[in-house]
């Protein structure tokens, strides 16, 4: 026995085909427009690369500001402290050779009377 197939059944198969390629073609393009903007996203958008570079390029800046306000803060510190020391010796050498004082001090002199012997004095 022999079956032939009739134009309906094949037309039938064939349309029934149509509307999955049609489908499938359109959900692709969806897919794809879906893809473009989420590349779109990740490359240009709030928190993409490019933004994730500006951040990387600020944060390099900022530790060279940082470092360089760290070496003059060093600078400062030790011109400070040479200040001080140097103050100190100034201050020290001239109570000592000059017999200066300061405003608010009072400055006592002991005299001995010729013939005596000088106390020790201290270090």
């Amino acid at each position: 026995m022999s079956y032939a197939v009739t134009p309906q059944y094949r037309h039938s198969t064939h349309t029934s085909r149509l509307p999955f390629h049609h489908m499938t073609k359109g959900l692709l393009i969806l897919l794809a427009v879906v893809l473009v903007l989420l590349q779109y996203r990740f490359w240009f958008g709030d928190g993409g690369l490019t933004e994730l570079w500006q951040l990387q390029r600020t944060i390099e800046e900022q530790q060279q500001e940082i470092t360089a306000l760290r070496e003059r803060n060093q600078a400062l510190e030790a011109e400070v402290v040479n200040l001080r020391e140097g103050l100190d010796a100034i201050e020290e050498r001239a109570r000592s050779d000059l017999g200066m004082i300061k405003e608010d001090e009072t400055f006592y002199q002991a005299i001995t009377p010729p013939g005596q012997e000088e106390p020790d004095k201290g270090p």
